[in-house]
């Protein structure tokens, strides 16, 4: 059941997608260049991509506390906190990289990775919004913000990168600053639909050990890991595969995750509609279908044209498998269980998104780059047999 709507829905929407945009620009910013930074100061290349993890690590952490304070303060002044958390993120960045400091720039990211916890519950604000028949349609225009995102992130990056001379990319994590205040002041005009703030009453329905048992919970929380998961697993080796191993350029780098970043967001004009005529459990496994085919263009040739390719199929298949997973979710659970469901699918998803950052720098080094797309292939498969699983339990239980 919805919660009761303060302001206009349509508003709200539009602005939880702007600041979407606002906030994953700065995403697209650190996707772009967070693992190049790391790379100029790290002391062993292996570690290049330990900010990113850091990053994931610090929204894993917080995911908890951050659908704690959303319910407890209001989502409008929760959110205005997340997006707070970025600015002293995004001048941290800056400082480490003007003085060279990696372990300073590990901080930045952890710090950057809890503002982003919040930014993650912008999804669940617009579902918690609508009628249950709107749900997805409202999750994907939400998340379509991130399509301006893809094309504004890289060109800052690119723009800034040698604002400040001598300090490559300084300037990029100032910007990010900015972009911060101007999500706080977007985030400002919002009027949410409330929450369940008593803690009383947040008490009431299913405990955590019985929500681990219902299949539909444990399916979208799996389903939502596993697209996740495995897009991180080859998006943060991609641009160090290009660089450092393939030998193409930075610019070059910084084109594919661009087109990456939009494919992860373009789709969401369409996939509310995908959802509601195919259903939630066969749109995930479609995605989940788009990310191994990412890892089969992988396979087939290291050029530019393949990367783009690759890295454009795997944002489509986050953005299926992402937007038909948190969509099968909120159906789930009632509204005195929301913060208790919210937040443990967020731990899970990050969590596990945590050690495929880590794991794609290690395994990059380790067993290579085409072993990386092999690995994404079976996760991927098995995912598939488990989203099977849970649409036989679903028709069970409904023909029960």
């Amino acid at each position: 059941m919805a919660a009761e709507v303060v302001g206009s829905p349509v508003r709200n929407i539009a602005l939880l997608s702007i600041s979407q945009a606002l906030g994953g620009s700065s995403q697209a910013i650190l996707i772009s260049v967070a693992a190049l930074t790391a790379a100029m100061m790290a002391p062993a290349q292996g570690l290049a991509t330990l900010p990113v993890t850091l990053m994931i690590i610090g929204t894993a952490l917080t995911t908890g506390p951050a659908a704690w304070l959303i319910h407890t303060w209001g989502r409008k002044r929760g959110f205005m906190f997340g997006a707070a958390v970025a600015v002293p993120a995004a001048l941290l960045a800056a400082t480490a990289a003007w003085i060279g400091n990696f372990w300073l720039f590990c901080l930045a990211l952890a710090l950057f990775g809890a503002s982003g916890a919040f930014g993650q519950q912008y999804r669940f604000a617009a579902a918690d919004s609508v009628p249950p028949a709107l749900r997805s349609r409202a999750i994907s225009w939400v998340l379509f913000g991130g399509v301006l995102a893809g094309f504004i992130g890289p060109q800052l990056s690119a723009l800034s990168k040698d604002w400040v001379a001598g300090a490559t990319f300084t300037g990029t994590y100032l910007v990010m600053a900015i972009l911060a205040f101007f999500s706080i002041g977007v985030l400002s005009l919002t009027r949410l639909a409330p929450t369940v703030k008593r803690a009383e009453d947040r008490k009431a329905g299913r405990s955590f050990a019985q929500l681990l048992r219902a299949p539909q919970v444990i399916v979208a929380m799996l389903g939502g890991a596993a697209s996740y998961a495995m897009m991180t697993l080859v998006m943060v080796g991609a641009p160090l595969a290009m660089v450092f191993v393939c030998g193409h350029t930075t610019e070059e780098a910084a084109f594919a995750i661009q087109w990456h970043i939009v494919a992860m967001f373009a789709p969401s004009f369409v996939t509310g509609t995908i959802i509601t005529r195919l259903g939630a459990h066969l749109t995930t496994a479609l995605g989940l279908l788009f990310i191994l085919a990412a890892a089969v263009v992988n396979l087939s040739g290291i050029s530019v044209g393949h990367f783009v390719a690759s890295l454009s199929l795997l944002g489509v298949g986050w953005n299926f498998g992402f937007i038909a997973s948190t969509a099968l979710l909120t159906s789930s659970y009632r509204p005195e269980e929301a913060a208790r469901v919210q937040g443990l699918n967020e731990q899970v998803v990050f969590g596990v998104m945590a050690v495929a950052s880590i794991a794609s720098g290690l395994l990059l080094q380790l067993i290579g780059w085409q072993s990386i797309n092999i690995l994404a292939i079976v996760v991927v498969t098995a995912a598939i047999a488990i989203l099977a699983w849970g649409q036989y339990q679903s028709g069970k239980t409904a023909s029960a």
